[in-house]
C-alpha cells in the first residue's frame, strides 16, 4: 500500500489528470496499457505491474464518489456520498457560498463566498479545501469565457460586473451595471457577456475586449438563468418573477418567443445530448425540460421545496437537485421521472456539482 500511495502522489505532482484517469481507467474509458504508458511518463522509474494496476482500481473505486453542495444560508458545504446518499460531513467554507464551478482544466472546483469576497478552491473529486484566493469582491455568480481569455465575478450585492484575467485571476476592470446583477452567460465566439439584473428587469450585453456595456433591454419580472442556445442564434432568459422563459436574438436584443415554464423560471442545465435543458421552476416546485430546436417543454418533473441549481450523472439517470427552502438536496430518477431520495443538508443549498456529470450541452 505505502508503494501504491507513493506513486500516487508523485503521479499527482507530474500530471494534473492522474486522479481523471485513474477513474476512466476503472470506468473501462481508457485502457490498460494507456495507463502503463501514462504512469511510465509521469513518474520516472516507476514499474507499474498488473498487481499495482488492479490495486490503484480498487483504491479509487472504494473511494466513495462525493457530491459537494453549498449551503449558503450557513457559510458550509455537504459532502455527499453518492452511493449511499447521505451527507458525510459538513465543512466551514466562508460566508453566503451561492455559485460554484470547475476550472476549465477540471483540476479544481471553485466555490465563490459573495460575502467573505474570496474564491475557494476545491479538490474536486474530494471537496478538500486546497487554496484561496481573497479580495475578489463579492463574486455572486462566476464563469469563465469559452476561450478560457475571461472570467467574469458577477457582484450580485455591489451593482457590479467584474472582469478578470482567466489565468492567473488578476482583475482588469469593475463595471457599474445598475440594480443587482444576477447571472452571467457567454456567446461561443467569447465576445460578449450577458448579465440578467434582477431588481432593476434588464439584460446586459458586455462587451469583452473593452470591458463596456454595451447594451441594455429590459425584461420580464427579476430575470435569472441565461443560456445559449446551440447555433448561438438565441439566449435563453429563466424569469422567476413570472412563468415563462424568455427566448432573446441577443444581437437585435428582441424578445422572439416566451416559453411557457412553472412558476418562478430560474436556472438551467442541459442533459449532456445538446439537444436538451432542464429549467428549474422554484415557485411551482417544478423543472422543465426544453427542447431546443422547438423551443418548447417537452416534460415536467415535480421536484419540492423550490428547486435551484441541478447536476445530473454522466450516465444520464440521475437528476441532482437543491431543494433551496427546506435544506435537501432531491434526487430525480429520470426513467421514471420520479423522487427517489431526499438528502439533509444545510440552510439555502444553492449549487452543487459531481465530478462525474453530463456533458455541459
Amino acid at each position: 500500500m505505502s508503494l501504491m500511495h507513493a506513486a500516487a502522489n508523485e503521479a499527482r505532482e507530474h500530471c494534473l489528470y492522474v486522479h481523471a484517469t485513474i477513474a476512466m481507467i476503472c470506468n473501462h474509458v481508457i485502457s490498460r496499457d494507456f495507463f502503463v504508458i501514462f504512469i511510465k511518463n509521469s513518474v520516472a522509474g516507476l514499474a507499474v505491474s498488473g498487481f499495482m494496476f488492479s490495486a490503484v482500481c480498487m483504491a479509487t473505486a472504494a473511494r466513495a464518489e462525493v457530491a459537494v453542495v453549498l449551503n449558503s444560508g450557513e457559510g458550509t458545504i455537504s459532502i455527499i456520498d453518492k452511493a449511499s446518499m447521505t451527507e458525510t460531513k459538513k465543512i466551514p467554507i466562508g460566508k453566503e457560498p451561492h455559485h460554484l464551478m470547475a476550472t476549465p482544466d477540471d483540476k479544481f472546483l471553485i466555490v465563490a463566498n459573495a460575502a467573505s469576497n474570496e474564491l475557494v478552491f476545491l479538490d474536486p473529486l474530494t471537496g478538500e479545501i486546497k487554496k484561496r484566493i481573497e479580495k475578489i469582491s463579492d463574486p455572486y455568480q462566476l464563469g469563465f469565457s469559452p476561450d478560457k481569455k475571461w472570467f467574469v465575478s458577477v457582484s450580485n450585492r455591489l451593482d457590479r460586473v467584474d472582469i478578470y484575467n482567466g489565468s492567473d485571476f488578476s482583475l482588469i476592470k469593475r463595471i457599474a451595471t445598475g440594480k443587482t446583477p444576477s447571472h452571467v452567460g457567454f456567446d461561443a465566439r467569447s465576445t460578449m457577456a450577458l448579465v440578467t439584473m434582477q431588481d432593476s428587469d434588464e439584460l446586459i450585453g458586455v462587451e469583452l475586449a473593452t470591458q463596456t456595456v454595451k447594451w441594455r433591454m429590459k425584461t420580464g419580472a427579476t430575470p435569472a438563468g441565461v443560456w445559449f442556445t446551440p447555433d448561438d442564434k438565441y439566449v435563453l432568459i429563466g424569469m422567476t418573477g413570472e412563468d415563462y422563459v424568455d427566448v432573446i436574438d441577443w444581437r437585435t436584443q428582441k424578445s422572439v418567443k416566451h416559453i411557457t415554464t412553472g412558476k418562478g423560471a430560474h436556472n438551467f442545465l442541459a442533459l449532456g445530448d445538446g439537444k436538451r435543458i432542464f429549467v428549474s421552476n422554484r415557485v411551482s416546485n417544478t423543472i422543465n425540460i426544453i427542447d431546443q430546436s422547438t423551443l418548447a417543454v417537452v416534460d415536467t418533473i415535480a421536484v419540492p421545496g423550490g428547486p435551484d441549481c441541478m447536476e445530473l450523472t454522466r450516465d444520464g439517470r440521475q437528476l441532482w437537485v437543491t431543494s433551496r427552502w427546506i435544506k435537501k438536496v432531491t434526487v430525480v430518477d429520470m426513467a421514471t421521472k420520479k423522487v427517489i431520495q431526499q438528502i439533509p443538508v444545510g440552510k439555502s443549498p444553492h449549487g452543487i456539482y459531481f465530478y462525474n456529470h453530463a456533458a455541459r450541452k
